[in-house]
């Protein structure tokens, strides 16, 4: 072992902690795209403002109990994504096959959320075995947008088509147009507003989500960071107001964070809209999702 071993490292390793790939349970993957952004750009930033707060936060979770220093965690870096978003999305399912080919659990942070119909490509014939649980304000079914069938405003709909999840859950709606609403009905995708959140209360809400989930094999989980409220996020490529605060979508993830999770992503952080606050918000979502996770695999 040299010097370099002891006192040399990557700058921005997510959380500080870095474990050789053969060893590590999660890899992280930054996907540093936002070609099809219709309104604020600029997630492409996102990954490394989200690793740089992860940095400078602290990674015990009294949620769990856990902390992140003792997770077994390897940063591979950003995807070189390509301006086609076809190629982008086949690169993504490339990249995370072979995560999961190594029975690692993907952690990708975008980005925007077209990312994730890339990531569950990568599930390949398993896709269909895995319900989605996405946290968004949209829900982003339309068939088209901008002239573009394959978007941030598209992709749900595309990956109900193409890849035929076990179930689709979409969490936190607020902002939505009447085709969205009629093809959610059609396509039997469920989704819990905002509104029905506060209302009904996080205890009420997880007893909903895990009824829905109750016979799927495994749950792959999505967070677009506009879900919160522009109060707690307010640099994201897309904010919608009466959003949900932080607490309450962190008692609703760590409570559907458990066993049967596959992989998750984090997405549309656009870091140049703030001071770094919807930056943390999502370093601190990994964090305790992640935890969440090794406890119920530890439990």
């Amino acid at each position: 072992m040299g010097y370099h071993d002891l006192y040399v490292s990557h700058p921005t390793v997510f959380s500080g902690f870095q474990k050789a790939f053969e060893e590590a349970d999660y890899v992280v993957l930054g996907v540093p795209f936002d070609v099809t952004s219709t309104y604020r750009t600029g997630a492409r930033f996102g990954p490394a403002a989200i690793r740089d707060a992860s940095l400078n936060i602290e990674t015990y979770s009294f949620r769990s109990g856990i902390d992140v220093e003792e997770l077994r965690i390897h940063d591979l870096g950003d995807l070189h994504v390509a301006t086609d978003t076809m190629q982008t999305i086949e690169r993504l399912a490339k990249v995370v096959g072979e995560i999961l080919e190594a029975g690692k659990t993907p952690v990708v942070i975008g980005g925007e959320h077209t990312i994730t119909l890339g990531v569950l490509k990568g599930f390949g014939n398993k896709a269909s075995k895995t319900a989605v649980l996405s946290f968004d304000a949209h829900l982003d079914l339309r068939d088209e947008f901008m002239g573009l069938r394959v978007s941030h405003t598209t992709f749900m709909r595309r990956l109900n088509e193409q890849l035929k999840p076990a179930k689709i859950l979409e969490v936190g709606t607020r902002a939505v147009c009447r085709e969205e609403l009629d093809y959610a009905e059609k396509a039997g995708i469920d989704f819990i507003t905002a509104q029905q959140i506060r209302g009904e209360g996080v205890e009420q809400t997880l007893k909903f989500l895990k009824r829905k989930l109750a016979d799927v094999e495994s749950v792959y989980v999505s967070v677009d960071m506009d879900v919160l409220d522009p109060a707690y996020a307010p640099a994201v490529q897309n904010p919608e107001p009466d959003g949900l605060e932080s607490h309450t979508l962190l008692d609703i993830l760590c409570g559907v964070c458990g066993k049967r999770v596959v992989g998750f992503d984090v997405v549309e952080v656009a870091p140049n809209y703030d001071k770094g606050v919807s930056a943390i918000q999502a370093a601190k979502l990994v964090f305790e999702a992640l935890c969440s996770i090794e406890k119920s695999r530890r439990d």
